[in-house]
């Protein structure tokens, strides 16, 4: 279905599916008398919550994505992220601020197999994206989040020759800075830092992690738990989450670093977890969602470690990996399961 937000009657809108039903219902809430809309965290780092968040900052976050990305009034959008979590309220949310005709599509891990036609804006995740590379070049600003990318999915947006126009960011930021608040360019100049909007500041605390002021969305001092390299005042590069840091023999690992290095090799999902060891303190295990084969592990063999204690002492195989119901990996319910089965 197709919501012009530049003539926008709700009463005259048909919505079929349960989908758009959740849309009409986000709609319904947006115009009603209340300061705030109830939104949903992905539960990626603790027990899912739900909480309000003004409309008024939700608005103030929209302006400055679209002013970043340059769209206008007329533009088409395309909505493909689930309208539970702030995501896909946002795609909305954008979308009604700058008066975009939304495209709505049912999300789904190929959001743009039936999408024949050019669109200004599209937010998706990095699953969606691995799904959609042969529709990339429909469009023209797309944004990336709800996990990391990995280094293969960046090669094979480098390999996909698109044009000098469409432009492709990575997004940083969580529930409470109202989606993202910096972005770094994959497309067609890939970048290694996020760079913060306007009116946004960072700076780091005394263990090395992001602490984000954003005014415009948050009146307070966002303390996070991502440790970060800061280049100057404005842009940073994420190095990872200081309650993953695995401590193995004195030495602390970051393992999405290595995470992303194993990624440049294979293309499965690959994740390190530091389990209990008493020489070690922490043993360093990599695990790999697949099936193990000679060819996956001599790929891994290539991995070029800077330091010897960041090779795994152990590769596991599993079939499957747990994730949140907005599909981020659940390091939390995969330590468990390994730790059960080991």
């Amino acid at each position: 279905m197709l919501i012009d937000f530049n003539n926008l009657n709700i009463n005259q809108l048909s919505f079929h599916s349960d989908f758009e039903k959740k849309v009409r219902n986000f709609l319904e809430e947006w115009i009603s008398e209340g300061n705030t809309v109830k939104v949903q965290t992905s539960g990626s780092t603790g027990i899912p919550k739900i909480f309000g968040i003004e409309k008024k900052k939700m608005m103030n976050s929209a302006v400055m994505t679209c002013d970043f990305l340059g769209l206008k009034e007329g533009d088409n959008a395309l909505l493909c992220l689930p309208v539970e979590y702030i995501s896909g309220k946002m795609m909305v949310v954008r979308s009604m601020e700058r008066k975009l005709r939304l495209i709505v599509n049912e999300p789904s891990l190929h959001p743009v197999d039936h999408l024949d036609q050019e669109v200004d804006f599209c937010a998706m995740t990095p699953l969606q994206v691995e799904n959609s590379l042969d529709k990339l070049h429909l469009i023209k600003n797309l944004i990336i989040g709800g996990a990391a990318v990995s280094e293969s999915l960046k090669n094979k947006i480098l390999q996909m020759n698109l044009d000098l126009s469409n432009k492709i960011f990575e997004t940083y930021g969580m529930s409470e800075t109202l989606s993202h608040i910096a972005l770094k360019q994959l497309m067609p100049e890939p970048e290694d830092y996020f760079t913060a909007f306007e009116n946004v500041t960072i700076s780091l605390d005394g263990r090395g992690c992001l602490n984000i002021f954003a005014p415009n969305v948050n009146a307070e001092v966002l303390v996070t738990n991502d440790l970060v390299e800061i280049k100057n005042n404005k842009q940073f590069k994420f190095l990872g989450r200081i309650d993953n840091v695995i401590n193995s023999g004195g030495a602390k690992i970051f393992p999405e670093a290595l995470e992303a290095l194993v990624k440049k090799e294979i293309p499965n999902e690959a994740i390190f977890v530091g389990l209990p060891d008493e020489r070690l303190g922490q043993k360093l295990i990599l695990i790999v969602e697949g099936d193990q084969s000679d060819e996956m592990v001599q790929k891994m063999s290539r991995v070029s470690f800077e330091k010897n204690f960041h090779k795994p002492k152990e590769i596991i195989f599993i079939g499957k990996i747990p994730r949140t119901p907005n599909g981020k990996v659940n390091r939390m319910e995969l330590y468990k399961l390994i730790s059960k089965d080991i």
